[in-house]
């Protein structure tokens, strides 16, 4: 079964959280980032932003989780996690560089658990058709029941919120790491089993 996206309360997204070429070290525990409910957006969005705060933004794919009324999983959908990478945003203001209007596309619509395993499928991202991403959601450190368990015993999970389970490696390949969205870009995330995810930016 396919549902609407909801309006979520609240977003948490989980940082190094796939193994692969070029990740980062794991760390000892699922290491948790939010985003605030309001940058959320849909499928076939524009997305514009005051490039005086930060110039340098990327695109990220992401398995996303909703949270049902139990705190388990009522679905899964894609999330595109748009951060800022400029030093003053990304090395110490997270919240706000992942959190302005739009930074969060989510959709096309949500894929409940009868009909997803979300323990072994491939996803990606493209920039006007050039991947920037394809990885595998088996290379995840943590596993969804792991990151559910362990934010249960530090914040309170309401139906609806969505967790972003986090995101492959950039590819080295070309257009490579320094990439970052430009004018006129297509930005495409993808999963297999739920579909695209597309943002056009501005």
């Amino acid at each position: 079964m396919r549902l609407a996206i909801s309006k979520p309360g609240a977003i948490y997204t989980v940082g190094l959280n796939y193994d692969g070429p070029g990740a980062a070290p794991r760390p000892d525990r699922p290491l948790i980032y939010g985003k605030s409910p309001s940058s959320i957006a849909g499928h076939g969005d524009t997305l514009t932003w005051d490039r005086t705060l930060t110039a340098n933004v990327d695109a990220e794919v992401e398995l996303g989780v909703v949270v049902g009324v139990d705190g388990g999983v009522a679905g899964y959908t894609i999330i595109n996690d748009i951060s800022s990478r400029d030093p003053w945003l990304d090395g110490d203001q997270w919240l706000l560089g992942k959190s302005m209007p739009g930074f969060c596309p989510a959709g096309p619509s949500v894929v409940t658990p009868d009909e997803f395993d979300p323990t072994d499928v491939r996803l990606g991202c493209t920039i006007n058709g050039e991947a920037i991403q394809d990885g595998r959601t088996c290379d995840m450190r943590y596993s969804i029941p792991e990151i559910l368990e362990y934010l249960a015993r530090h914040v309170r999970l309401q139906p609806g919120d969505l967790i972003a389970t986090g995101t492959p490696a950039r590819l080295a390949t070309p257009p490579g790491s320094e990439r970052h969205l430009e004018p006129g870009d297509v930005v495409t995330c993808w999963i297999e089993g739920i579909g695209d995810l597309t943002t056009t930016v501005a």
